[in-house]
């Protein structure tokens, strides 16, 4: 293996045909103990998606938390997040959000069960971890290494399909303040696995929504978020109405994504909708 090979984790999985992940993303927690999102307490609605994760009838393989796990990038909340993800007894694999500080995340996000790694490997599948985050700014990039780490992806394992996870999303989701804050050379991504021979996969967050599509030969999706949820197609700054939630992703043998999209419906949350910006 190349010069990543610190970075990269080979995992047995539970069946021989498929892996299965569980994404969560956008947590925004507070150092305050009640720190609120839109007047959500994000801390609650954190610990009733890993209530209900804990359920999950078939457990996942691993877990992907893929960015603005803090909303105020405090060392506070990122010891929290590691006490609650510790007790999953499964691996949890992270990457930073434009909330984010990786440079914390890298001291106090490891051990028990939590990997920095940045490539997993897992049954027919190749997982690659990106760091689209930009300091001080909203909107993502991706820096010449993380470009480079899927292009030995793709050149070291072409007989493995590729599931590419990062924080921003790469295309357009038809929100137009959302559309603005996104991978600003997205296009450099798609031309680094266009070569590729098998499937390949898109995975994010940062969007606080469900989005399902394709570009380019690549399938596509977004997580909404473990608290508040960002109404799909406004043209402006709008919270949405939809319960807090993660995704169960089922990676075939074959190369089929199968996708499941579960929200908390089953507690209350408050959201204040006369805030318009966060």
């Amino acid at each position: 293996m190349s010069s990543v090979a610190t970075l990269a984790k080979k995992l047995d999985t539970q069946s021989m045909h498929c892996v299965r992940i569980v994404q969560w993303t956008d947590s925004h927690i507070f150092s305050e103990e009640k720190g609120k999102l839109l007047g959500l307490d994000t801390r609650h609605s954190f610990e009733a998606v890993l209530g209900r994760i804990s359920k999950e009838e078939l457990a996942p393989d691993f877990f992907l938390a893929t960015g603005d796990l803090s909303q105020d990038a405090s060392e506070e909340s990122y010891r929290y997040i590691a006490s609650k993800i510790g007790s999953l007894e499964k691996p949890t694999f992270w990457i930073p959000g434009n909330h984010d500080s990786p440079e914390l995340m890298a001291t106090t996000l490891k051990g028990d069960s939590i990997y920095p790694h940045k490539r997993i490997l897992a049954g027919n599948w190749q997982i690659v971890l990106l760091d689209t985050s930009v300091p001080k700014k909203v909107y993502g990039n991706l820096s010449d290494d993380d470009l480079s780490l899927v292009e030995e992806a793709v050149s070291e394992y072409p007989e493995l399909h590729l599931l590419v996870v990062m924080h921003h999303q790469p295309v357009n989701v038809g929100s137009n303040w959302l559309d603005n804050l996104g991978i600003k050379n997205a296009e450099e991504l798609f031309k680094r696995v266009k070569s590729h021979e098998n499937k390949v996969c898109f995975l994010w967050g940062h969007v606080h929504q469900d989005f399902n599509g394709e570009s380019q030969g690549v399938q596509l999706i977004s997580t909404p978020s473990t608290c508040v949820q960002f109404r799909p197609g406004s043209k402006d700054f709008s919270a949405g109405d939809e319960s807090p939630g993660y995704r169960y992703l089922t990676l075939h043998e074959d190369g089929r994504v199968e996708s499941l999209l579960h929200r908390i419906d089953d507690i209350e949350f408050t959201v204040d909708y006369s805030i318009k910006g966060y």
